[in-house]
């Protein structure tokens, strides 16, 4: 059975946000004055930050996201405009071992707080409604990223934004890199718009970007592997500077499992 985690609808205009609360399934406004804990259940996320020590972004855990008084900071706020869920990630940060870009990130967790770490077997979902803020060179802003299951580190697949408003999916070749990218939509900066990333039947990746969907395999090299879910701002471009970068505001994030 699917659970939604998270329900809400954003429209482009004037950015009116209403959020759905899982609790009650009664709608209400965002409060732009809360935490995005506030406004968004982030029991089932992680957060890392393009700060801490080199190799070793600081990460936030759920419990300490949660609630309208749940963490936030230059990196992850809310938006006192219209309460949109902002990730900011400078081209200059700390990164991990694995990656030259700095990213503000949410990493997909179980509700016991464990990592997520699903099999591709099943019906998996993330559903996100956004607008690139700002953005230097591009940014990705979802990932399915491999978990356990061999020594890999890199991502089943990597949905960006490029500053000229292309919106292209990188599907990775096998486990051991190479990656293939696929023209997918063209959104201005600053225009919201909509993704959906799905897997499903163990062998499909189910793209939908504005309502248009296509469909992609997944060679079976990644059959070993469990997978999870990222969101945010991935920043894909680097320097020596702080105020340059990517700026992400969600309003809407959902993620299911059946």
């Amino acid at each position: 059975m699917t659970r939604p985690r998270l329900l809400a609808a954003a429209t482009a205009a004037g950015f009116a946000l209403t959020l759905t609360a899982l609790t009650g399934g009664s709608a209400d406004a965002a409060d732009p004055h809360v935490a995005p804990g506030g406004n968004f259940d982030l029991s089932i996320w992680q957060l890392q930050e393009p700060v801490g020590s080199p190799g070793s972004p600081t990460t936030i855990p759920s419990s300490r996201l949660q609630g309208a008084n749940g963490y936030q900071d230059a990196y992850f706020y809310t938006d006192t405009r219209d309460g949109a869920m902002t990730f900011w990630a400078p081209e200059k940060g700390v990164t991990t071992p694995n990656s030259n870009y700095a990213r503000s990130e949410l990493r997909e967790m179980n509700r016991s707080g464990s990592p997520a770490d699903w099999p591709l077997n099943g019906s998996h979902r993330m559903s996100a409604t956004l607008r690139v803020v700002s953005v230097t060179k591009n940014v990705c802003v979802g990932q399915i990223h491999l978990g356990s299951g061999g020594s890999s580190t890199k991502p089943l697949l990597e949905l960006y934004y490029h500053a000229d408003g292309d919106i292209v999916l990188g599907t990775e070749n096998s486990p051991s890199g190479g990656q293939t990218t696929h023209t997918v939509g063209h959104v201005a900066v600053g225009r919201t718009w909509s993704y959906t990333i799905a897997v499903s039947g163990g062998n499909t990746i189910d793209l939908t970007v504005n309502g248009t969907t296509t469909h992609y395999a997944i060679p079976s090299s990644f059959s070993p592997y469990k997978q999870y879910f990222k969101a945010g701002s991935y920043n894909q471009s680097s320097s020596d500077s702080t105020t340059k970068g990517a700026r992400v505001a969600f309003y809407g994030l959902t993620v299911s499992h059946g």
